[in-house]
């Protein structure tokens, strides 16, 4: 009777199991259809493989860890027989030559209007979302001997979602002033919050957010000198003066980890209690300032500083806090993804488009680890599981099956 009840569990949970895994007409007609709107750059007379192979085949390559072209020819030669299962592969599998020459052609823009509309087909309402943009350099992408700097890009991240929702590329002697507005205008942020360093604490930026119905918290800093100065000096004076008959909301979080303790105190001020601030009227929707002072006790030593944000939203100086920390969950969940995980600082791709469209591909494969949830390991374990068993390759493929591509 053991044995039956037994047998009938591990019946079920095969069941549940295979309900998990993506079938083969689904992948035919959803990653496939992913890929399929994206321009062939070949000619057609050099056109041995199919792009959509190409592309597919590069994808599920990256999902399962591989860090350039070899990678990826050896991925298609280890899995030959599955992948004719739903891939036409006329000629067999494509030469690292041949992934090379294609990612260095396709236009980055096309390859990130897959990666959105993927993105806006599995992504929950991003209503209270908090959205940090921030900026990265692709260390190894430089090109010494052609004169070419190292690929820098600028990223939105849904925090709570782990979503990357776009990319944007930082042209050369620019800066993330430039940027940003671009990668606003490619997203819809309405009813999110988004949180930038001091680089984008610009007006026109904060003019964008609002026209397209997003809040905003952004870090004020000496690149804003008077304005700076001016709230500097005021917290500097109502501390002293014990903030009295100041309207401010107040809270206070100590943590402890790794070592460390750290104090952190928040004062939300509304505007209306500072008087009139410098060029008020330029910062479209300020509604509150925000002063987060630091306090940290390492193993050898004790740090201290004063950091001071600007914000469209009002002054719950709890939520602000929440909201100020998890702006670095863009450098700690998504940055340092990248550089340990799949190792792109160490990348040396750098010819023409392909540090870009790698750049994006291991976007698209880490959205699609995340979205996974059966398999309770960390991301490389993921990635390791999908490189060894088509089936679970299968279930990481269901997120692209909730999409409809045709």
């Amino acid at each position: 009777m053991a044995k039956g009840f037994a047998d009938q569990k591990q019946s079920s949970k095969k069941k549940k199991e295979k309900g998990n895994i993506a079938s083969i007409d689904e992948i035919q007609n959803n990653l496939l259809g992913y890929v399929k709107e994206i321009e062939d750059p070949r000619v057609q007379r050099s056109k041995k493989h199919l792009l959509k192979d190409v592309l597919a085949i590069a994808i599920l390559a990256v999902i399962a860890g591989s860090q350039g072209w070899e990678d990826m020819e050896n991925y298609g030669i280890a899995k030959q027989e599955w992948l004719s299962e739903f891939l036409e592969l006329p000629h067999g599998i494509p030469s690292d030559d041949t992934f090379r020459r294609v990612f260095e052609r396709i236009d980055p823009e096309s390859l990130q209007k897959c990666l959105q509309k993927w993105v806006q087909s599995i992504m929950n309402s991003i209503q209270g979302e908090i959205i940090p943009i921030d900026g990265k350099t692709l260390r190894g992408s430089y090109d010494r001997n052609a004169g070419q700097c190292a690929l820098y890009t600028v990223t939105a991240w849904a925090s709570q979602q782990s979503l990357v929702l776009g990319q944007v590329k930082v042209e050369n002697y620019s800066n993330e002033i430039t940027a940003i507005p671009a990668l606003l205008e490619l997203l819809d942020i309405t009813g999110s919050i988004i949180t930038i360093d001091a680089m984008g604490t610009q007006t026109s930026i904060i003019q964008q957010i609002c026209r397209q119905k997003a809040d905003y918290i952004v870090t004020l800093k000496a690149n804003h000198p008077t304005l700076f100065s001016q709230v500097k000096q005021w917290f500097t004076d109502t501390q002293n003066n014990g903030w009295d008959g100041i309207e401010h909301d107040y809270y206070k979080s100590v943590t402890k980890g790794h070592h460390r303790t750290e104090k952190r105190y928040v004062w939300a001020i509304p505007v209306a209690a500072m008087g009139e601030l410098y060029q008020q009227q330029q910062w479209h929707g300020l509604q509150t300032i925000v002063v987060v002072e630091r306090i940290r006790h390492l193993w050898n030593k004790t740090t201290h500083d004063i950091q001071f944000y600007l914000t469209s939203l009002p002054p719950n100086a709890q939520f602000l806090c929440h909201a100020i920390r998890t702006h670095w969950s863009i450098e700690n969940n998504l940055h340092w993804t990248l550089d340990v995980t799949f190792s792109e600082d160490q990348c040396r791709i750098r010819s023409e488009y392909s540090p870009q469209n790698f750049a994006l591909l291991r976007r698209l494969a880490l959205n699609v680890l995340h979205q996974e949830k059966t398999f309770k390991r960390s991301l490389r374990q993921k990635m390791k599981q999908a490189a060894m068993n088509n089936n679970y390759m299968m279930t990481v493929l269901n997120s692209f099956c909730q999409a409809d591509f045709r």
